[in-house]
């Protein structure tokens, strides 16, 4: 029998699974770390664990204490998971501008949620500014402050690389991945690049974030637009993402991560979120890169139940001229 000690050890330890289909059609192995079977529905839950136990350890977080975040979503509903588990307090501040459903499991998980409009990060009322200032307001408090805490890194480097070397037995040839906070991306590629050097790292970016041109030519600079993704890509380099071994960076538009994300839904009967599609269609792109015999790792970040009124809604996609995407 193998029995776990609750809701934070039963986090991580999640399979790798062979995407059939795009890895017959390329010759390579294309394999998906499912991440949304970690018990709080996402990778998100890795980071959660790791910061509350982090300042646990450091005598910042105290019993009865109360955690406040800053996130799209998925960052706080594995903390809110993880603060009922420990006896925390959990404070949620959340963009306006989210899937619906993520704020309803929040709120059902019990934590106190605060909406605050989509603002830039340099606005002072940037929902990240606004936990922090929160975390300093409420007595025995924390701020998770997911985007700069590297225990958020740390989790990576010590659970989610190691398993990606053990299940592979050391034969991953790349690994693709988008980005939020740099903590996922990051943590993985230090651990992968400490193994073997040679391993290929690629950081996979929406339309309107400026990694891409970061990576690829060392300048913070965005194109311009919007994605469909939520909670991936950003304009600044975070403390997770600072010193990150990654060797290119590809730009995929929404229809393309739509179209992988169906795909995927339909050939493989995997509901997923938008950031799995974006990371499987970077995935594809490297393999093609590298040609057959190849194992190319990505992430598969969350599923797609909490998404439902957007990606799987055919008036929002028509709305947002995706309906030709899923039909390719």
């Amino acid at each position: 029998m193998s029995i776990t000690n609750g809701f934070a050890d039963s986090i991580g330890d999640t399979p790798l699974i062979r995407l059939r289909h795009l890895s017959k059609e390329t010759g390579c192995e294309i394999l998906g770390k499912a991440e949304f079977m970690n018990p709080g529905g996402s990778v998100k839950d890795r980071a959660a664990k790791w910061i509350i136990q982090d300042a646990e350890r450091r005598g910042v977080l105290k019993p009865g204490g109360t955690v406040v975040e800053g996130t799209a979503g998925n960052t706080g509903i594995g903390i809110a998971h993880v603060c009922n588990a420990r006896g925390y307090r959990c404070v949620i501040v959340m963009p306006d501008n989210q899937a619906a459903e993520k704020y309803q499991i929040i709120e059902a998980l019990g934590a106190e949620l605060r909406k605050v409009p989509a603002v830039p990060y340099s606005n002072p009322n940037q929902y990240q500014k606004v936990a922090a200032r929160l975390a300093a307001e409420l007595p025995n408090a924390v701020w998770a402050n997911q985007f700069d805490n590297t225990a958020n890194r740390d989790a990576h480097f010590e659970s989610t690389g190691p398993e990606i070397w053990r299940d592979t037995a050391g034969k991953v040839d790349a690994f693709a991945a988008a980005t939020g906070t740099g903590g996922t991306l990051a943590g993985v590629a230090r651990y992968l690049k400490q193994q073997n050097a040679g391993v290929r790292i690629v950081l996979i970016d929406p339309p309107g974030s400026s990694l891409y041109h970061y990576f690829k030519d060392g300048e913070l600079k965005s194109d311009g637009g919007s994605s469909i993704t939520e909670g991936i890509g950003t304009g600044r380099i975070t403390a997770n993402l600072q010193g990150a071994p990654v060797d290119d960076a590809l730009r995929i538009p929404d229809a393309e991560t739509m179209h992988y994300l169906y795909r995927l839904l339909r050939e493989e009967g995997l509901l997923l979120g938008s950031t799995a599609g974006i990371n499987v269609a970077g995935a594809v792109r490297v393999a093609k890169q590298l040609g057959p015999g190849h194992t190319i790792v990505t992430i598969l970040c969350d599923g797609g139940a909490k998404y439902q009124s957007r990606l799987f809604n055919k008036a929002w996609l028509a709305e947002k001229n995706l309906l030709d995407a899923i039909r390719a």
